[in-house]
C-alpha cells in the first residue's frame, strides 16, 4: 500500500511527499526513478526517485499538469493508486573522484541523490543549482550537507546573479574534474553541455521526456542519440551529454506543451464547477 506518510511543500509549486515501501527502497539507486498513478483513472507519470532513508521513498515534483495537480491534492494517510520502481539504469558514479553535479529548478530534486552518492563514495562534490529567483530555491541545506554549492538566480535576488553555466565554465577553467552532471531544463541541459564540451569534460545529462509506461513500450520517450533512436525510459534516463541531439527533444516536448496545460487549465475549472 503506497500510503503517504510525510507531505511538504518546499515552495509554491514544488512539493516533497515520502512513502513506506521496502521493495522500493531497498533496491532504488541515483538516478533511478518510478511511474506512478494518483488513482485508478489517472494517467501514468514519470517521477525521479529523490532520497531513500531505510523503508521510506521520497519524491519530490512540480506542479506543471492535471496529474501533478491531483497529486498534490492528497494528504498524509491519502494512497497513491500505483507506484512501479525503480526503473531506469542508475546513474554512474563508480571511479569518480572530481565532479560537478548541476541543478535547474525542480531537477535540483534530481540532481541531489547523485550529488549525495558522490560524496558517500568519497568524491570531492561541488553542486550549482540555479533558480529564478529566491523564492523558488529548494535543497540549499541537502546540498550543503554533501557539496561545495553555488546557487544561481536569473534575477540575481539570492547567491550568484546569472546562469549555471557562467559558474561551470570558471570551474572548470580553474580545475579538472572527472564528471559534470546536469538536471533540469532541456535547453539549460543543452548549454551546460556545450560549455563542457569545449573543455573535453565528460558530462551525462538526466533525460526526463514524456513517458507513459515507463518500459520502453509506448515510444513517447524516445530521442536521439548520436544519431540513434534511444528511449529515455530503458536506455537511461542518463545519457551522454555531447551526444543528445538537445534540439529534437525540445521541438518534441513542445509538441505537447500546450495540450497539457489546456487540460490543467479545464481540469481545474470543473473541480471549481463542482466545489461551487
Amino acid at each position: 500500500m503506497n500510503k503517504i506518510i510525510r507531505k511538504e511543500a518546499l515552495n509554491d509549486s514544488i512539493i516533497r511527499i515520502t512513502i513506506s515501501e521496502a521493495d522500493i527502497a531497498h533496491h532504488a539507486k541515483p538516478g533511478q526513478f518510478a511511474i506512478l498513478r494518483v488513482n485508478k483513472d489517472g494517467e501514468r507519470i514519470p517521477l525521479t526517485i529523490h532520497n531513500v532513508n531505510g523503508d521510506e521513498v521520497s519524491f519530490i515534483y512540480q506542479i506543471v499538469g492535471r496529474s501533478t495537480f491531483e497529486l498534490s491534492k492528497l494528504n498524509v494517510g491519502d494512497v497513491i493508486e500505483d507506484v512501479c520502481a525503480p526503473l531506469g539504469k542508475p546513474t554512474e558514479i563508480e571511479g569518480v573522484k572530481k565532479a560537478i553535479v548541476i541543478g535547474g529548478g525542480a531537477g535540483s530534486a534530481i540532481a541531489y541523490p547523485i550529488a549525495k552518492a558522490l560524496n558517500e563514495n568519497g568524491a570531492d562534490v561541488t553542486s550549482i543549482l540555479g533558480f529564478r529567483n529566491k523564492d523558488l530555491i529548494i535543497l540549499e541545506k541537502e546540498f550543503n550537507d554533501v557539496s561545495k554549492l553555488y546557487i544561481t538566480t536569473d534575477d540575481g535576488s539570492y547567491g550568484i546573479h546569472g546562469l549555471v553555466t557562467n559558474v561551470l565554465k570558471e570551474l572548470i577553467e580553474k580545475d579538472d574534474y572527472d564528471c559534470v552532471y546536469a538536471i533540469g531544463p532541456l535547453i539549460m541541459m543543452k548549454f551546460v553541455a556545450l560549455t563542457t564540451k569545449e573543455k573535453g569534460v565528460k558530462t551525462i545529462v538526466s533525460m526526463n521526456p514524456i513517458m507513459v509506461d515507463g518500459t520502453g513500450m509506448c515510444g513517447g520517450c524516445r530521442l536521439s542519440v548520436e544519431g540513434k533512436v534511444k528511449f529515455a525510459c530503458v536506455d537511461g534516463p542518463d545519457f551522454n551529454g555531447h551526444k543528445v541531439n538537445f534540439d529534437e527533444t525540445i521541438k518534441r516536448n513542445n509538441f505537447y506543451r500546450e495540450f497539457e496545460r489546456k487540460d490543467y487549465e479545464n481540469h481545474k475549472c470543473n473541480l471549481f464547477k463542482e466545489v461551487k
